[in-house]
């Protein structure tokens, strides 16, 4: 795992961090939770990226769409993996994304992510 990796993983964790203050409002807990989404749907792409660059994908996948980017890496890592991670991605883009009549993302769903992200970053890494 390289160092920018661990860094958004440590941030995501950060914003989940309960600082022992109460919540000054709702919208202040949504607005971590969505960044530490942010920050885990680009560490995900950021072990996708270095595993095709491991696997010397073309640079049209590697610097494309993510879309390319998943569907390459099911030759690049085991299938179980490769789905897992899509998975996970394309609930990390709609947590990402604000919406006026969604309330995004939950702590425990934001935790729940990255728990799995740490994971298949790992698996990736391998």
């Amino acid at each position: 795992m390289n160092q920018t990796i661990r860094q958004l993983l440590d941030t995501a964790d950060l914003l989940l961090t309960d600082t022992g203050k109460p919540a000054t409002s709702t919208a202040a807990t949504a607005s971590r939770c969505r960044g530490a989404a942010f920050a885990l749907r680009v560490a995900l792409e950021s072990a996708v990226a270095d595993r095709l660059t491991a696997h010397r994908a073309p640079r049209a996948i590697r610097e494309g769409t993510q879309r390319a980017a998943f569907l390459w890496l099911r030759g690049c890592a085991e299938a179980g993996a490769a789905r897992r991670a899509k998975a996970v991605w394309s609930q990390l883009c709609l947590g990402c994304h604000y919406h006026q009549y969604e309330i995004g993302p939950t702590e425990d769903q934001v935790r729940a992510w990255h728990t799995e992200v740490a994971a298949l970053v790992a698996l990736l890494a391998l």
